[in-house]
C-alpha cells in the first residue's frame, strides 16, 4: 500500500485512493498504474495494457488469438460428466465468451445438445 498518493495527473485531485494495483479518482473517476515517481507520464507502464486491450490474450488449439463472439470447432473428443456420448470433435460452438475459469476453463458457451458449459481454449480452433 502506498502511504502518499499521487494527486490526479487529469484534474489535480487530492483525494486519490489505492484500489487494487491502481490509484483511483473519486471526481474525474480517472484510473492509473502509479509509477516510481509518482507522476503520469500518459504512457502505460510496463507490462500494463493499453486501454483498448486490458485483459488477458487467449489463443486457440494452434495459436488464433480468440475474441468474445468467435465461433470455434472442438478439435479433440471430450468426455462429458453425466452424458453417455460427450461431445464429438468437430463440433462447432457459436458465440463465445472468454472467462476468467478455474483449471483453465476460459471459455463459457452453450454447446448444442449439452447446454451451458466452459471449455479449455486448448481444446478448441477458430472455425
Amino acid at each position: 500500500m502506498i502511504e502518499n498518493l499521487p494527486p490526479c495527473p487529469k484534474c489535480s485531485c487530492e483525494y486519490t485512493y489505492e484500489m487494487n494495483a491502481l490509484v483511483v479518482c473519486p471526481e474525474c473517476g480517472h484510473e492509473w498504474v502509479p509509477t516510481e515517481g509518482g507522476s503520469d507520464s500518459g504512457a502505460p507502464a510496463m507490462g500494463v495494457p493499453p486501454a483498448e486491450g486490458w485483459g488477458r490474450v487467449v489463443k486457440d488449439a494452434v495459436g488464433n488469438v480468440l475474441q468474445d463472439g468467435d465461433s470455434v470447432v472442438v478439435v479433440k473428443a471430450l468426455k462429458v460428466k453425466g452424458s453417455p456420448s460427450g461431445i464429438k470433435a468437430g463440433t462447432k460452438v457459436r458465440g463465445i465468451r472468454l472467462v476468467d475459469g478455474v483449471d483453465g476453463h476460459d471459455i463459457d458457451c452453450k454447446v448444442d445438445g449439452f447446454g451451458a458449459m466452459q471449455l479449455k481454449s486448448s481444446v478448441v480452433k477458430k472455425g
